[in-house]
């Protein structure tokens, strides 16, 4: 039995084709991950019912078990990848096992919640707006979001095709090495190495206070190692445009992707997801090529901004995770102030991870950082390098 209720098919089980450098590991994938034979449901019964099952393996899944990783069972998800809490009315919400009453977050909350209880090494989930570093900070562990398009998207059902991405999640830096070797585009010479640590005023100032000092005290630890910091403004009219201009290019690419599914067959949707969808349905697609003009603009900012020495450190998401239940506009209150964060990363198309820190009154917090265009080894290879596993294997 599954007592975290982390998965959808706990008893789905595939063998490494070969052995290589995860061998030994074994690993979930959230429920949109397609696997030959096998229907994915996309957390919502009536996607289940109306959709049939994949010829092949999702072309991560081939590699990781060409590399000696064992896959051990398919996770819960939101309702079509729609949300960031967690919650799931048709087949139940995840247990988060490092904060007790709270909601796992979402939308990659089964994954989040098969890592952080132990019962596998690491877990595949989907970010687009968050939903790889959110669950991964509520629920106290390590997480990576690539940089858009670095990671095949190929047999994994699509939400917004100007952010989605394949991310994973583990308890430890190396983990996520690891992985990011087997995944990523591996590029070609060793970076020289990160030199600044950029601090977003406008992002830090989203976090609520006790969290934003917690963090920034954990964050000394990291400037000892050679990193300058230096305090920053973010590119363009302040943060309420970059969560704007990503929800709007988001909204609308949700509806041209499944609105056709959704007038068809009338899926039944919890109630927050029911409300997002028929607002997605509102969105007029003439604006998309303004909003992907501003979108280009931010990205070309944040790459002078980033260069290939500097890193952004950002609070993961406003708080601990808020407690179960969070309905209506409390519940959306919450997911536009974590979207203000989220959105950073998503909109310039660039690697984040998440590091796990525990809050002052115990529960799980994230600590951010953020590398330019193309430097996503570099990033997992830098956090490794300079966390307590690193300096112990040294």
């Amino acid at each position: 039995m599954d007592e975290w209720n982390a998965y959808i098919r706990s008893d789905l089980a595939l063998e490494p084709v070969s052995e290589g450098s995860l061998s030994g590991l074994a690993f979930a994938v959230k429920d949109v991950f397609a696997i030959a034979n096998y229907t994915n449901s996309a957390g919502n019964p009536d996607w289940l019912r109306t959709h049939g099952p994949a010829d092949r393996h999702a072309q991560t899944i081939e590699k990781l078990l060409h590399n000696g990783a064992r896959l051990r069972g398919t996770t819960v998800t939101d309702e079509l990848m729609y949300s960031l809490l967690g919650e799931n009315v048709h087949y139940g919400t995840p247990v988060n096992p490092k904060a007790a009453g709270r909601v796992p977050g979402g939308s990659s909350s089964g994954s989040a919640v098969a890592v952080a209880a132990g019962l596998v090494d690491f877990a595949l989930g989907t970010d687009t707006g968050g939903s790889v570093r959110v669950p991964s900070s509520y629920c106290g562990i390590y997480g990576f979001r690539p940089s858009f398009g670095a990671v095949s998207m190929n047999g994994v059902i699509p939400l917004a095709k100007s952010f989605d991405t394949v991310g994973w999640m583990g308890r430890r830096p190396k983990t996520l090495l690891d992985v990011g070797q087997v995944l990523l585009n591996k590029g070609g010479a060793k970076h020289p190495g990160f030199r600044k640590l950029l601090l977003p005023e406008d992002a830090w100032s989203q976090a609520q206070e006790d969290v934003r000092d917690l963090l920034l005290n954990e964050l000394q630890a990291f400037m000892k190692n050679g990193l300058a910091s230096e305090w920053v403004r973010l590119p363009g009219n302040g943060l309420k445009e970059w969560a704007d201009t990503f929800r709007a290019i988001q909204g609308t690419e949700i509806w041209q992707e499944h609105g056709e599914w959704i007038r068809r067959e009338a899926p039944a949707f919890g109630p927050g997801v029911s409300d997002r969808f028929e607002w997605a349905s509102t969105l007029s697609p003439e604006a998309l090529p303004g909003l992907m003009a501003k979108k280009r603009e931010l990205e070309n900012q944040m790459d002078t901004l980033l260069g290939q020495s500097s890193l952004i450190a950002i609070p993961t998401v406003t708080g601990v995770a808020p407690l179960l239940h969070m309905t209506g506009e409390q519940a959306e209150l919450q997911r536009t102030a974590t979207m203000k964060l989220t959105c950073i990363a998503g909109l310039a198309g660039i690697a984040q991870v998440t590091v796990p820190f525990a809050s002052s009154c115990g529960n799980p917090i994230g600590l951010s950082f953020i590398a330019g265009r193309g430097q996503d080894l570099a990033l997992l290879e830098w956090l490794y390098e300079n966390s307590r596993e690193g300096a112990a294997d040294r």
